[in-house]
């Protein structure tokens, strides 16, 4: 009897990591469908590479207009029911993108696709490390590797539609349905209830913990290149690597294939090595690769270099979020959005300012100014005493 018991919560837990997993790719096969069509959007509606930046802007603006709104939400009524509605709500905004006309319709849906989008962030997140906490090992990176799994499955897909001539707005209402009915079949797995009965209840914006305002800069540095390589890959290997139309999507994906994979296996290689020095081998691939990228802009060494980026980001956000979310002071949604409302700043200048030095110098200089941020990664990971 009690071996069946056992039985029955391994399959349990199981199931559960299943389901939030499946939360995970359904956000991220979202977030790539929009990225694998950004040069179609940009041509159809004649931007040049400053007009697309400022427009950028927009999507993580309302990522960061709901940080505080998120945390609290998820504090006060569960990630699951957040999570619940939140994932529906962003799908349906995808489709609010293929409908942009002229260049205020897209930014006005991409702060609407930010907005719903944050709310997704913390609640898918808050759920992962409640999930994590069923285990005696990591498995946050796993979680951040289902979204990238979807990444590298939306460009697939993406790819797909533009070698058909499907529009994007058709294109983004079949990924939304596809987001329904994931939702539909494993939201009743989902985790309910407090993450962290144990920790204080506190606001946002009270004073931060001094180690998450630490892991919200790392995670600025990661999310300024994961920034750069989503919405200016496709930009890069058009413009500077001059690649095919057909292979215009190749760096997109060798990027987020490569992310997925290093995702998988840095759990393990966390538990060999610790957090510590995880990160800083990251920060060292990230800027090795943006560098390589910028030197020898063809097509062989550039999808390489974009591979190993994709390999230095794998974990970064992953370990940040992980130990956050342990935070003892701090309950999970609240210290999550603490430590995104930092991260995600990344993504707010990083994508902008690529296109602003590109409109200025060259779109070269732009990706070694990003390059610069994986070494910086690996001097505060050497500073910071919490992350071992």
């Amino acid at each position: 009897m009690k071996k069946e018991v056992q039985t029955i919560a391994t399959y349990n837990r199981d199931r559960i990591r299943l389901a939030v997993s499946l939360f995970y790719f359904g956000q991220g096969l979202a977030f790539a469908s929009w990225a694998s069509r950004i040069p179609d959007i940009k041509t159809a509606l004649n931007l040049s590479e400053g007009q697309l930046g400022s427009l950028l802007f927009a999507l993580p603006l309302g990522q960061l207009a709901t940080m505080a709104i998120s945390g609290s939400l998820v504090t006060k009524y569960g990630s699951k029911g957040v999570l619940s509605i939140a994932a529906a709500l962003y799908a349906l905004t995808l489709t609010n993108l293929g409908l942009a006309s002229q260049a205020w319709h897209l930014g006005v849906a991409l702060f609407l696709f930010g907005v719903v989008g944050n709310m997704c962030n913390i609640a898918v997140n808050t759920q992962g490390v409640a999930a994590e906490g069923l285990f005696e090992k990591p498995i946050m990176s796993s979680f951040h590797g289902a979204w990238s799994i979807a990444g590298f499955t939306g460009a697939l897909i993406g790819l797909l539609m533009i070698n058909l001539q499907v529009s994007p707005y058709t294109h983004f209402w079949f990924i939304t349905f596809l987001v329904w009915i994931n939702i539909f079949v494993n939201r009743r797995f989902l985790i309910g209830g407090v993450t962290n009965p144990s920790a204080k209840r506190g606001r946002l914006f009270s004073k931060p913990e001094g180690v998450l305002l630490q892991l919200g800069v790392i995670g600025f540095c990661s999310m300024a290149t994961e920034g750069a390589m989503f919405d200016w890959s496709g930009v890069y290997f058009k413009e500077i690597v001059h690649a095919p139309q057909s292979l215009v999507i190749l760096g997109y994906a060798s990027f987020m294939i490569m992310m997925a994979g290093g995702r998988f296996v840095g759990d393990q290689l966390i538990a060999r090595l610790g957090r510590k020095r995880v990160l800083q081998i990251s920060g060292l691939f990230i800027s090795i690769g943006m560098f390589i990228a910028v030197l020898f802009p063809f097509i062989v060494p550039a999808t390489l270099a974009f591979m190993l980026v994709g390999l230095g980001v794998a974990t970064v956000v992953p370990t940040v979020y992980s130990v956050a979310g342990r935070n003892a002071k701090v309950p999970p949604g609240i210290a999550l959005a603490m430590v995104s409302s930092v991260s995600y700043l990344g993504f707010l200048m990083g994508p902008p300012l690529i296109g602003y030095v590109a409109e200025l110098a060259n779109l070269k200089y732009s990706y070694a100014i990003i390059g610069a941020f994986g070494l910086l990664i690996s001097l505060l990971v050497s500073k910071i005493s919490a992350i071992r």
